[in-house]
């Protein structure tokens, strides 16, 4: 696999439809607007993308399909997901699923494939072996899966001399159960990649919205997030204060705090600015005593963000 960059860069937030960036952030976001985006991340080398069959009911792959067929293909890394909830009743549903996702990122081999969440461990991780086998998938991961869940996956796929490469959790300083239940160790024990998603909670980290800013009306993040805006007061003033050190805005703060857990965040772009913004915070180090701070106050907020298709790890 090529040079692995700090960040991912996610596009759950680009197109519409269900699942999609219009229902979930409140934004109706298609190729002229984010053509500049990916332009400006390949600049940058940030060429690990993220995706899903499930996004905006493909709108999202399509979209980066339509940049990604203008590059090398040598020069992008791609991670799409297998959403069982969206399968059909083929015994070829994971295959299907995959050439829809190669069809729309106009992509022949997926860098990295993910069972997006464990509805039935034992019948859907066997599937990924042929895929792997086949070469049409060089990585496997494993997204919202807790410890004995993704052990399990290991287990069968290791019998095929395969193993799980990366793991994809909700990870934030308001959301850490993934490291109390001793994920993120086993990660790193095993050469596994953590990538943390909902590192700023869908911009409730990101500076950008208080009581007097609120979130676009109407979106799913407005309903989960907007009543506890003030509850996040004190967190964002430490993540405002330690960002003053490193000339950083507390998107880039939490951003770095992801990376020091030893994690690979991936963040949400739609504008240029973003871009420039993750590509900076992928270059601060923050000291231990500023992780400890942080964590500190947001456990404090006492915040559940746990979301809907979610279960706690631990």
């Amino acid at each position: 696999m090529n040079t692995v960059p700090k960040i991912a860069l996610g596009a759950w937030s680009w197109g519409a439809g269900a699942a999609g960036g219009d229902q979930v952030f409140g934004s109706h976001l298609f190729e002229d607007d984010l053509r500049p985006v990916f332009d400006k991340a390949m600049e940058y080398g940030l060429t690990l993308w993220d995706t899903a069959a499930v996004y905006g009911e493909g709108t999202s792959e399509r979209i980066l399909g339509n940049f990604v067929k203008n590059v090398p293909r040598e020069q992008v890394l791609l991670s799409t997901k297998f959403t069982p909830q969206i399968a059909s009743d083929s015994p070829e549903a994971m295959q299907e699923m995959l050439d829809g996702s190669k069809a729309r990122l106009h992509a022949d081999v997926m860098d990295v494939y993910w069972i997006h969440n464990p509805m039935d461990v034992e019948k859907w991780t066997p599937k990924l072996i042929p895929l792997a086998q086949s070469g049409q998938i060089k990585t496997i991961g494993v997204s919202n899966h807790n410890l004995a869940e993704i052990k399990r996956a290991n287990e069968i796929l290791g019998a095929a001399g395969l193993k799980v490469f990366a793991v994809q959790n909700h990870f934030s300083l308001l959301h850490r159960s993934s490291e109390r239940a001793g994920i993120l160790d086993y990660c790193k024990e095993n050469g596994i990649t953590f990538y943390a998603y909902m590192v700023l909670e869908q911009g409730a980290l990101s500076g950008k919205y208080d009581t007097t800013h609120p979130f676009p009306e109407g979106s799913d993040r407005a309903r989960c997030y907007g009543p506890v805006l003030q509850q996040l007061e004190k967190l964002i003033e430490k993540m405002r204060q330690i960002g003053g050190k490193y000339d950083a805005s507390p998107a880039q703060v939490a951003t770095a705090w992801a990376i020091a857990k030893g994690t690979l965040p991936i963040i949400g772009v739609t504008k240029v600015e973003q871009v420039e913004a993750a590509a900076k915070a992928a270059e601060i180090v923050l000291t231990a005593e500023e992780v400890s701070e942080l964590e500190a106050l947001g456990d404090a907020a006492n915040i559940n963000t746990l979301r809907e298709w979610e279960k706690e790890m631990i």
